[in-house]
């Protein structure tokens, strides 16, 4: 009898494409795709903490590249993509939260949420997919979505609804592209301590709020993204597309 053989975790030979990955959620998966033999490209506005954390990467011996990038500029960026691919693998991490009760949204903070959410990460995957059909190669196409993608939430209409457009653009785009052998998946966390949720976390209703719902009794850590986003970058998920990871804590259950 053969036994069944574990599919690899392993991301060696690998080119990775990492948007938002200056700080928090991005920068932990950059971190952690490299970790698993990736070469990594940092993507982000910020030039000086893009190089600060490639710094840091090159230094613990990791293959990391960077790109100054502004996903709601899609010329720019697809142009930038294309240079610079073909990438076997995308995390879109790159995103906006402008919070407010829905009767009090601004148009301005709806189209700078939804220009970034869905617009920057719809043309963003659609580049890195370009490439990858153009080289015929498979990739594996990863944005990080919230699990405010499933259900509602206090002051997060706009939040809510961008999110919920990321997942079913990953459902059409996964249709499309998996003849291809392309696959297209998200990652749905519940709130993870980064700078972008500080505020949050700042305000005592808010987080009475939170650690109600979340059944494991805590708040997210980058850390708890880090494993998820190599699993679905490698070869471990290689049927999955077109669906999401929620990593809530069980805030999703009932």
């Amino acid at each position: 009898m053969n036994l069944p053989q574990t599919p690899s975790f392993n991301l060696t030979g690998k080119r990775a494409l990492v948007a938002g990955a200056s700080s928090g959620i991005g920068l932990g998966c950059a971190v952690a795709l490299a970790q698993a033999g990736a070469q990594v490209t940092l993507a982000a506005r910020n030039a000086d903490k893009l190089q600060n954390a490639a710094a840091q990467m090159s230094d613990a011996g990791m293959q990391v590249e960077t790109l100054q990038l502004d996903v709601s500029d899609v010329a720019g960026t697809e142009a930038a993509v294309a240079e610079a691919g073909p990438f076997d693998i995308l995390v879109n991490s790159a995103g906006l939260a402008i919070h407010s009760p829905a009767i009090e949204t601004t148009e301005a903070d709806f189209d700078a949420v939804a220009n970034l959410n869905i617009k920057g990460a719809y043309f963003l995957t659609r580049a890195v997919a370009k490439g990858l059909i153009a080289a015929s190669k498979p990739g594996s196409l990863i944005n990080i979505s919230s699990q405010m993608a499933h259900v509602g939430g206090i002051d997060r209409a706009v939040y809510c609804a961008t999110k919920h457009a990321v997942e079913g653009f990953t459902k059409a785009m996964a249709i499309e592209w998996g003849h291809h052998g392309i696959r297209v998946n998200t990652i749905c966390p519940t709130f993870i301590r980064t700078p972008l949720t500080e505020p949050t976390f700042n305000n005592p209703d808010r987080v009475k709020w939170i650690t109600e719902k979340i059944k494991l009794g805590r708040v997210g850590e980058v850390a708890d993204i880090m494993g998820p986003v190599v699993y679905l970058a490698s070869d471990a998920s290689a049927l999955m597309t077109g669906t999401h990871m929620l990593i809530d804590g069980g805030w999703t259950a009932d």
